[in-house]
Order: structure tokens, then sequence, then C-alpha cells
């Protein structure tokens, strides 16, 4: 491995030399703050922390509560989704004047579903160091508990708000070939279930964590047709932050995602039925089911009942014999 060069290997070995003389090195110092439990924070976030000049903070308020807790007293300053544009560009000159700045959101990992990461790109555009200082994740300590057999997972952060868009990108998703882990807010938390029960197979293994490392921390490992009346059973559980993971599609469910995708694209130009015998030619898969797949497909993205855009014509007749 050749030794790393550029500002980023600069501004370690300048912080590193900088902490011995009390200071930290210019610069952009990224820091996971805890999700729940203030004891999670990691004793290298505390140390930035109080040697930063400044702290940019989701929210000052929440940011100041935690400062407090570890005696750290930075210039505290606000980045949120609404601002973060505009205060880019203050960070960006605080950095190239010589602080040591930290970015925090509310809890876990700036940029990770939450503001951050506009900051982040315009200290890398600016050519300053940006440091990461890891911690506390939701993803990772439910996948940590989740006990799946796959070790990939995809992380797909808040569903769309919308239920028609949030139950397209669940039916996507229901088909991946790793772990998804998804986030919730109690508002949603309800809608969001039902629309999981409607998309998974009934036995597909699902599990919620609501108010991961807080004092009602509650982790729930059932299938996805029991969870609805898991959720109901206690309106208390639909309080709080949720974070869930439901596991891998069944091998034979996965790999129709790339078909659809192949489905799509031809259908966009040619009829529904030339694009079924194509396909079915090339991979050995029953026609008739790849042209109903198709009109499922067209079906969804109009959402309406009536299939204007494809084909009047029948299945394929070639694989009519196969029914």
């Amino acid at each position: 491995m050749h030794p790393e060069t550029g500002p980023q290997a600069d501004a370690r070995e300048g912080a590193q030399e900088s902490a011995e003389n009390g200071g930290l090195a210019a610069g952009l110092y990224v820091v996971a703050t805890p999700i729940g439990h203030l004891s999670d924070l990691s004793l290298r976030a505390i140390d930035v922390l109080r040697r930063a000049d400044t702290a940019a903070a989701e929210d000052t308020r929440v940011a100041r509560v935690l400062l407090d807790h570890i005696g750290a007293h930075p210039t505290l300053i606000a980045s949120h989704e609404h601002n973060e544009a505009r205060m880019a560009h203050a960070i960006v000159e605080r950095i190239r004047a010589g602080e040591a700045v930290a970015l925090t959101s509310d809890a876990g990992t700036p940029g990770i579903s939450d503001p951050g990461s506009r900051v982040v790109a315009a200290v890398h555009a600016a050519g300053l160091p940006v440091i990461p200082v890891p911690g506390a994740s939701a993803v990772t300590a439910l996948l940590s508990v989740a006990g799946f057999s796959e070790p990939r997972f995809r992380f797909e952060g808040f569903l769309p708000a919308r239920s028609r868009a949030r139950r397209e990108r669940l039916a996507t998703l229901a088909r991946s070939d790793a772990v998804v882990v998804i986030y919730e807010s109690p508002h949603r938390i309800v809608e969001t279930v039902d629309d999981l029960a409607d998309t998974l197979e009934p036995d597909r293994i699902v599990v919620l964590g609501r108010e991961l490392t807080k004092r009602f921390e509650q982790l729930h490992r059932t299938t996805a047709g029991a969870l609805v009346a898991w959720l109901d059973a206690d309106t208390d559980r639909r309080r709080g932050e949720f974070v869930i993971a439901f596991d891998a599609a069944p091998a034979e469910l996965a790999q129709e995602q790339p078909v659809d995708a192949l489905l799509e694209a031809l259908c966009a130009e040619l009829p529904v039925r030339q694009s079924a015998r194509l396909i079915a030619s090339a991979t050995g898969l029953r026609a008739n089911d790849l042209y109903r797949r198709a009109v499922a497909l067209r079906l969804g993205a109009s959402g309406t009942g009536d299939d204007a855009n494809a084909d009047s014509d029948t299945p394929p007749a070639s694989d009519s014999a196969k029914d």
C-alpha cells in the first residue's frame, strides 16, 4: 500500500503534531455523535470537540447539551438543511483562516440521512482537509443484533413520504439480493409497516429497532406477515425513531430485478410481445411470464388499471402450450 499523500495526509500528520501542543490542525472534522446514549461518544470525538475552534451543528441547542456534558467550549454555529449551502462557504473560510471546525448532526453521522454532505463537498472542492471521526450508527447497531446470514446490506435511508412513491420503492427493494435497511419517523411508521407487509413475502424476516440506545429502546425480530399485528398491539410501539431491516430476497425473486430493467428498456422501443419473446430466447425464461411481468411493470408505472401503452396482443402464442 502506497503512503498517503495530499491534504488529507497532511491534516492527519498535522493533527497528531498539534494534539501534542494542545490544538488541532486546520480542517473539517466530521464527528459522529451518540444516537441516544451519551456514553457512546468516543474518546477521540470528545478530544476533537474539546480542541476544535468551531462546532458547526445541525441544531445548536442539541449540540450545546452534548458540549456541556463533556466540558467543550468551541464557538457554536448552526449548519442545517435550510442554510447549509450558505454556511458551507463560511466554514471553508474559517478553515482557510486556520480553524479546526467540528461538523456534527443532532445524532449519528453528518451526511448520513442528515445534513452535512454539502459542507463536506465544499471543503473538498476548496482543497482543504476533511477528517472523519466515526462513532455510533443506528444502521450498524441494528445489523449487529439482527442475526441475518447475508453479510451484504443496502442502506436506503428514509423512504419517500408519498404513499404511491413509497410502495413503488419498496417493490424494488423487496427484490434486493442484500439486506435492506431503512429509517422511519413516528409519523409514518404505521403506513410504512403496512406497505412492508403488502410488499414482502409473509415469512420474510424483518427486524425493527425503536429508540436504539435510548431509555425506551426496543428491538423486535419477526416476519413481514406478523409485523403489523405487533405494532398495533401497543400504541407506545409507534413512538420514537425507527430503523428497520429486512432480509435479502430469495434467490429466485432477486433474479427478477435485472430482467425487469431489461423488460423496461426493450418495451420502451418495441412492442411488449416482441420484447418478451426476445428476452425469453436469450434467457430461457417463459415468454408468457415475461409478458405478464412487462404488463405489470407498465401498470405500476402508469398508476392506472388501463394499460394504454401495452400491446393489445395476447401473450405470445408460442408459449401458450406451457400454461
